[in-house]
């Protein structure tokens, strides 16, 4: 049972209330920490502290690498005007700060050379101390990293010599530009207005703009119907089960990037759903609330509009975890009405979450609790902060000096465009989500209940398509490929480049894409992750023609396309797609 609710229906105040007092101290904390808990923090360097000053051993082996890493640095330095000189420290391979020309003349070639070295000694200083838990070794190591990339010498003007080249060579006039971007971000930020450049993008009218009626309407989702392009289509409908935590036209951004005109296109119908953007009035709504008022009650509307076939059910993120359960809860309770499975860069496993996770801990959920129990849900502007507090070396670092020393605009793309449109978490849901799924893996370990019963992945007896991302920083490939442990059925597992909206938005004509595809048989031994990269071939290309491919061959034959809605079942066509909930802000 989730730990800050009893039973649907009751209140969801935790049994220890803190005082208003309490929660106003939290909440004035966690605007500075951007949401962390301090305590979380104070644990984990604690615990390296006190081991470290416990480990002799250790403490020699460091100051043995101070000297060498000086010693090696002298030797550079003594020889550093000297042609072909080798570098006594390279970057890691995907490290791009240092690669211009200009950092290996006199003395930026130094300047570096000693960032990189410092840095590899704090990965060893913050890494193989026995008794050290390993998650504060990695909260320890990540903020270590954080730390240095916020002084990394690539940020500072006196300290870039690109930025000083560039800035003599227009005279300051890139400064100039770049103080007047500040500005112009600063005020946007305060106004809460999209980023310069996002309001070129606007559902239903470059984006989000393939063909559909909204058919279903709830207090939490609609249910959109796109129309066919093609004469027949298949007979098994596919519905798209978006996150939650984005508006859902991440899969239907402009025409030649959208997958769901890129199905429609190949003969599918399909239904997606669009999420409500929550507010103060749903601070109640509960994790199953999403799967009963969402998945659930999308999955009937698309059965009424399409009866007696089954549905390729299609999972994104945390809506492809919220497929994982719902499909396994319908497997209980004998509910046939699914074809197939396909999920998206979405967990099952949240043993090891990456770095999203670094910081859920007991400590971590309370404090978050409190922070959102005034407004009842957790701000967007605070799950992007999150999200860009995990790659702050390309999220925050590299843009701030290209806009605001170089001078230089990041053109906008339909991508960012609706990556600034965030959305909000109600407060119940996101407590429980975090206390089940991530900090006791209930699903992965068997005690997950839906409706009092437990369900497991096991449980779901139809084919499973899964896709994971090579960058993924929210859904780690590697954690999205333990799937294959707990699945009882075929999963076929697919690796394509990219992160977990990049790789995901990846049309036939995209130029550099390429992935790595494998079937798991029940039966068969399960081929470690590492493994799996090293012996499935790279296909060059878009995976989307792939999994078209798969479901293909588990469709039937091809019939007219339906009507639109179901009017004697009460899904009357409404408004045109996207709908309203998708402009709610």
């Amino acid at each position: 049972m989730p730990r800050s609710s009893a039973v649907p229906g009751q209140d969801v105040n935790p049994p220890d209330v803190p005082s208003p007092l309490d929660r106003l101290a939290r909440v004035a904390v966690g605007r500075v920490t951007m949401g962390l808990s301090p305590a979380s923090l104070q644990l984990a360097y604690l615990d390296w502290t006190v081991h470290l000053m416990g480990s002799p051993g250790k403490q020699g082996e460091l100051v043995n690498k101070v000297f060498r890493k000086v010693g090696r640095f002298a030797v550079y330095a003594s020889h550093v005007h000297e042609p072909d000189t080798p570098p006594c420290i390279e970057p890691l391979p995907q490290d791009q700060r240092f690669s211009a020309p200009e950092w290996q003349q006199w003395p930026f070639n130094l300047v570096y050379q000693s960032f990189l070295l410092t840095q590899q000694w704090w990965h060893n200083a913050t890494t193989g101390i026995r008794g050290v838990t390993p998650h504060h070794e990695e909260v320890v190591n990540f903020l270590g990293r954080q730390v240095l990339d916020v002084l990394s010498p690539s940020n500072y003007l006196l300290t870039n010599p690109e930025l000083l080249r560039q800035t003599m060579e227009e005279q300051g006039a890139n400064l100039a530009r770049g103080a007047r971007y500040l500005v112009e971000d600063t005020q946007r930020n305060i106004s809460g207005a999209p980023p310069a450049g996002a309001e070129a993008y606007q559902p239903g009218e470059n984006v989000a703009v393939t063909p559909g009626k909204v058919i279903y309407r709830n207090r939490l989702i609609e249910v959109i119907q796109y129309e066919p392009t093609t004469s027949t289509v298949q007979p098994e409908p596919l519905l798209v089960v978006p996150a939650w935590i984005m508006k859902y036209y991440i899969l239907d951004l402009s025409p030649h990037n959208s997958l769901i005109r890129y199905l429609v296109d190949q003969g599918y119908t399909v239904f997606t759903i669009s999420w409500k953007n929550p507010d103060h009035s749903d601070r109640d709504l509960a994790f199953d609330d999403y799967r009963r008022l969402g998945v659930m009650a999308a999955l009937d509307v698309v059965s009424a509009v399409v009866p007696d076939k089954p549905v390729h059910l299609v999972g994104y993120c945390l809506g492809g975890t919220l497929s994982m359960i719902a499909a396994a809860a319908m497997a209980r309770q004998r509910d046939d009405r699914l074809a197939s499975l396909t999920l998206f860069a979405a967990q099952a496993d949240f043993s090891e979450p990456g770095e999203l996770g670094l910081f859920i801990d007991d400590a971590q959920v309370t404090f978050l609790e409190d922070i959102m129990w005034e407004t009842g849900y957790l701000q967007a502007k605070q799950m992007t902060g999150a999200f860009q507090f995990l790659r702050p070396r390309d999220l925050i670092w590299s843009q701030n000096v290209n806009q605001y020393l170089k001078g230089e605009r990041l053109a906008m793309n339909d991508l960012m465009a609706w990556n600034s449109d965030a959305t909000r978490l109600p407060y119940r849901m996101h407590s429980e989500y975090l206390e089940r799924l991530y900090l006791d893996n209930e699903f992965a370990g068997g005690q997950f209940e839906v409706e009092d019963e437990v369900v497991h992945l096991s449980d779901v007896g139809v084919p499973l398509f899964v896709v994971g991302t090579e960058r993924d920083h929210i859904s780690p490939w590697h954690s999205v490929y333990k799937i294959n442990r707990l699945a009882r059925t075929p999963v076929t597992f697919l690796l394509t480049n990219g992160g977990h909206n990049a790789g995901i938005v990846s049309p036939p004509d995209h130029p550099r894409r390429r992935y790595r595809v494998r079937t798991h048989h029940p039966g068969e031994l399960t081929m470690p992750a590492d493994a799996f990269v090293e012996q499935t071939p790279v296909q060059q290309g878009s995976w989307w023609p792939e999994w078209q491919t798969w479901l293909r061959e588990r469709s039937g034959n091809r019939r007219k396309p339906p009507a639109m809605g179901a009017p004697d079942q009460g899904y009357v066509p409404k408004e045109d797609a996207p709908g309203r909930y998708v402009f709610l802000k």
